[in-house]
């Protein structure tokens, strides 16, 4: 898969520090990758499972 068209961004919630990156700009997948470690490879996962997961993560957040 050719993912030069990716559009990385990270959690705004991460400040300056690492994290994941996450591109969901091309169709039919969502990508994750380390942001320190370019390198180390992708996760590809679809975008109803991405969706899955980010209810879940702000299912469980603790309230601000």
């Amino acid at each position: 898969m050719d993912l030069s068209d990716a559009t990385w961004r990270k959690a705004t919630r991460s400040g300056n520090a690492d994290c994941v990156e996450v591109a969901d700009n091309l169709p039919g997948v969502v990508l994750v990758r380390d942001s320190k470690d370019h390198e180390a490879g992708t996760l590809h996962v679809s975008p109803a499972s991405w969706r899955a997961f980010v209810d879940v993560v702000e299912h469980l957040r603790p309230a601000t």
